[in-house]
């Protein structure tokens, strides 16, 4: 089955078409850019507002919907989905597209990213927004499970995800920040289909990404009041790519959906630059 793949300015499609909307006088020869989501998210965290602000500027942009998050359905169930099936996800979705793109990947989406990376020839570029690090999600659960210890367990409990993310007060604290408006983070909280535990345990236990095997040119983007990922985690994965991460103060982890997301728009069309 086809990812889905929803261009700019269109209404989400279904999960077996692949369409490309061009921006308004956009910049010939630009690639154009594949937003991949994080965990617990779908593609409207960039139709919000960064495939507005890129395409005002002459940017082609897609975003894809992961199996079973957004509007997106898929086989199997989110119980069952790995690490591997958002990367077959990912790879149907650069499939689809005329030419190559760089992609932009948040989080999970930057882990998924640098999997589908590994075993293709260079793309233009990729830009990764507070990515899972290279030593996996160890250190984050920790940092989650010293703050909400019972939404830990019952997410283990339950082999259910979606249950340490499904309250306003763990999103604000440990994705979105304390400046962030309530309605965004009701709105993330109400947009939610959840996460799998598997995707999960993989990134714990499984899958890691492989700079060494990567051959596109890559960068890094970090908060600095990331409460899942260091600085130092950031800085360490932006070294694997023989660069130094770009550090943003202020910012916690939902780098799209930041109250200061333009400031990461630009620091994200800033990496872009530079990569092309």
């Amino acid at each position: 089955m086809s990812a889905t793949v929803i261009p700019s300015l269109c209404r989400a499609m279904t999960t077996t078409e692949t369409r490309t909307q061009p921006a308004t006088d956009s910049v010939t020869g630009r690639p154009p850019l594949l937003f991949v989501h994080g965990a617990w998210a779908g593609a409207y965290v960039w139709h919000d507002h960064f495939i507005p602000w890129f395409t005002e500027r002459g940017w082609e942009c897609h975003a894809i919907d992961l199996r079973h998050h957004g509007d997106r359905g898929g086989p199997k169930t989110l119980r069952r989905t790995r690490i591997k099936d958002y990367v077959d996800d990912l790879a149907a979705a650069v499939a689809d597209l005329p030419r190559l793109p760089v992609i932009i990947g948040h989080s999970m989406g930057a882990l998924v990213t640098q999997r589908y990376l590994e075993w293709r020839w260079a793309l233009p570029g990729a830009v990764l927004l507070a990515p899972v690090p290279l030593g996996g999600v160890w250190r984050a659960t920790g940092r989650f499970t010293r703050r909400h210890p019972l939404k830990f367990l019952h997410a283990n409990v339950t082999f259910d995800l979606g249950k340490a993310m499904n309250t306003a007060a763990v999103v604000r604290s440990m994705l979105m920040g304390h400046d962030a408006d309530d309605a965004a983070v009701n709105a993330m909280v109400t947009r939610s289909r959840g996460e799998s535990f598997l995707a999960y345990l993989d990134m714990m236990f499984v899958t890691r990404a492989r700079p060494q095997l990567v051959q596109t040119p890559v960068r890094v983007i970090i908060g600095d009041h990331d409460r899942l990922f260091s600085v130092k985690e950031a800085t360490r994965h932006a070294g694997a790519y023989g660069t130094e991460p770009i550090v943003l103060t202020g910012l916690a982890h939902h780098l799209p959906g930041s109250p200061r997301w333009e400031q990461v728009a630009n620091a994200t069309l800033k990496a872009i630059e530079d990569l092309l």
